[in-house]
Parts: C-alpha cells; sequence; structure tokens
C-alpha cells in the first residue's frame, strides 16, 4: 500500500505540474487562459491528492503492513477467500443478456426495457436457487 501512496502522490504533483504549465501555455497562445482544461487537470490532480490521503489514512489505521508490502512474504499470504462461484453456471450470461437488453432498450425504444427486466428477475432467481434443486442440490 505504501508504493500505491507513493505513487498517487507523484500523481498529483504531476498533474498540478502539468495544469500550472497548461495554464501558462494557453496565456501565451491565446492571451488568456483556457479555463475547461485547466478545471479538469486540475480536478485530476486533486482526485489524486484526495485518494493518496485516503490510502495514507487507510495505511495508519490498519496497524500493520499489508503482505504486498513485505519483502519476505509468500504468494498465498495476500490471497483470501472471495467467495464461492458456479463454474458450470449459465445464469451470469442470461443477466449479462439481460442487462444488454435493458441499455438497447435505454438506446433504441424504452419497451425494449420491459422486456429486459422479467428476464433480468428470472435470472437472478435462477441465479440465487440453483443450488437448490437439480444435479448440484445440496
Amino acid at each position: 500500500m505504501r508504493a500505491n501512496i507513493v505513487l498517487f502522490w507523484v500523481l498529483a504533483g504531476f498533474f498540478a505540474f502539468a495544469a500550472a504549465l497548461y495554464i501558462a501555455w494557453t496565456w501565451i497562445e491565446y492571451g488568456e487562459p483556457e479555463w475547461v482544461g485547466l478545471v479538469a487537470i486540475s480536478l485530476t490532480a486533486v482526485l489524486a491528492a484526495f485518494i493518496a490521503f485516503y490510502l495514507g489514512r487507510v495505511h495508519a489505521a490498519q496497524g500493520g503492513t499489508l503482505p504486498e508490502d513485505r519483502l519476505d512474504a509468500n504468494i498465498d499470504d495476500g490471497d483470501p477467500e472471495l467467495g464461492f462461484f458456479s463454474p458450470w453456471s449459465w445464469w451470469p450470461l442470461v443477466l449479462a443478456g439481460a442487462a444488454a437488453l435493458a441499455f438497447l432498450g435505454l438506446a433504441v425504444g424504452f419497451w425494449i426495457a420491459f422486456i429486459a427486466v422479467p428476464i433480468a428477475v428470472i435470472a437472478l432467481v435462477g441465479w440465487v436457487y440453483e443450488y437448490y434443486r437439480g444435479h448440484f442440490a445440496r
């Protein structure tokens, strides 16, 4: 995490320097600053500083170093259990198709989204309850 903190502080400094260079360049070129680019680059510097500050506070509050920060750590030290995932489940594919259909409905015609909603509900119910029936029932 220490490397991430340093990286984001370096990014914040770089974007602050880029914003100063940008305002000077546009002022010389056009006789007045170009405000949209200046605001965008400045807010990028502020965002990088916010992330660096937050990561620094989290690193200080956790009371120890992460396995990724130790030189003597093994790969298994930073490998937590992420949960159980169904390897042969088709329901995520059906749910993704329903989401794609819903976004298509927003772009083309809203009536298509009405078709996507029941498909999404069926996919969610099927995905949640797939281990309660059939071959994989527990």
